[in-house]
């Protein structure tokens, strides 16, 4: 059988400016700097990656990601098998164990030559549970009136799942979570994360405070150094709580599991180092009866896409909040997945979906996002 020997490493940085800025509960962003990388083989297999580093949740600039990439990370893995990625990503989780980011940059590349070797799209080789996934589309820290034109503006385009930011100012939030329920069809979904922003006694009034809009989810009330929070919040409240930045490795999984400090896991990529770790922590989550979403950072649709691929492929993933390319401009990467009312889908093309030296008829969604 004839092996792909990998031949050389490229990565350079590419910034992206939002077309709105949005604020959450510890920053506001008006532009991302993803870094793309390029996997040549001896072959003609050229397998690409993308890091969206976020010093607040990977702790990595793109800096940081640039110099991992074209330093160690081609020392490791030149001259190696590129289809035989559990060994490479093992030797890079050794090498970078705090670099979420610069590792799934790497997964996502030697997870598209496999795609390429094969000739098929990533998601079936992973699984091909479903065949594409609904996805939620942010609404960030607004005024009451900016909130609830956004969420009639999103559901007219056809988003069926509205994500909305806190965790600045309680009552005000409260406030929000009610109007753009009166605002929209109750079959519209509601989900809210507070971004770290709560006390418990904050979250529990939270929870109280919104009852009758009847929320799917609230997402990461609490700060993620003191996970143990989020189990005081979880066994007191009927809607179930989620972990975002507490959940960063396998050992966290199996802890917030462990403990039943949760309902709900949200695996992002970048946090977690790539597809390879979040299929492993996925399945931590489901032995625990836990459900997953799969969210993201402000990434390229060639991020997205892995995010993508990796929540078509399990049962368990039920959730989706992929909308991190909708408002960059001049993503390289655009028409690596598709949106159609308010669901992703992947493009069909072998890997990931992307190679930057064929023309894809995908264009940049004109809806606002967060991360």
């Amino acid at each position: 059988m004839r092996t792909h020997r990998i031949r050389r490493l490229e990565a350079w940085p590419v910034k992206m400016v939002l077309t709105e800025p949005y604020e959450i509960a510890y920053e506001t962003v008006e532009s991302t700097t993803n870094v793309f990388l390029r996997i040549e083989t001896d072959g003609e297999l050229v397998g690409y990656g993308c890091a969206a580093p976020d010093v607040h949740v990977t702790g990595e600039t793109a800096e940081d990601v640039l110099h991992s990439l074209n330093g160690t990370a081609e020392l490791i893995l030149k001259g190696s098998d590129a289809l035989r990625p559990a060994r490479s990503l093992e030797i890079m989780k050794s090498k970078f164990p705090n670099a979420g980011a610069t590792r799934a940059a790497v997964d996502m590349a030697l997870y598209d030559l496999m795609g390429k070797a094969s000739n098929l799209p990533l998601w079936r080789i992973l699984g091909g549970y479903r065949c594409s996934i609904k996805t939620s589309i942010t609404i960030g820290i607004l005024p009451v009136r900016e909130s609830v034109d956004r969420a009639k503006e999103y559901v007219r385009e056809g988003f069926r799942c509205l994500k909305i930011k806190g965790g600045k100012d309680l009552e005000r939030d409260i406030e929000r979570v009610l109007k753009i329920r009166d605002s929209v069809d109750r079959r519209v979904e509601l989900r809210f994360d507070a971004n770290q922003g709560y006390t418990v006694e904050e979250a529990l009034q939270f929870v109280e405070g919104t009852r009758r809009a009847r929320l799917e989810l609230i997402e990461q009330p609490t700060p993620k150094g003191e996970p143990e929070l989020l189990g005081r919040i979880t066994k007191r409240v009927p809607v179930p709580i989620m972990a975002d930045e507490s959940l960063t490795s396998l050992r966290d999984a199996f802890k917030l599991a462990k403990h039943d400090l949760i309902d709900m896991v949200n695996i992002k990529l970048m946090k977690v180092g790539g597809i390879g770790e979040a299929i492993q922590i996925n399945s931590v989550a489901r032995a625990a009866g836990l459900e997953t979403m799969v969210g993201c950072l402000d990434e390229s649709a060639l991020g997205i896409a892995a995010g993508l691929h990796f929540a078509l492929s399990r049962p368990n993933v039920v959730y989706a909040d992929l909308d991190g390319h909708f408002d960059l401009i001049n993503d390289p990467s655009a028409g690596a997945v598709k949106i159609r009312n308010g669901s992703l889908y992947p493009n069909d093309k072998p890997g990931l979906g992307w190679d930057p030296e064929r023309k894809f008829t995908g264009k940049p969604v004109s809806t606002r996002r967060l991360a």
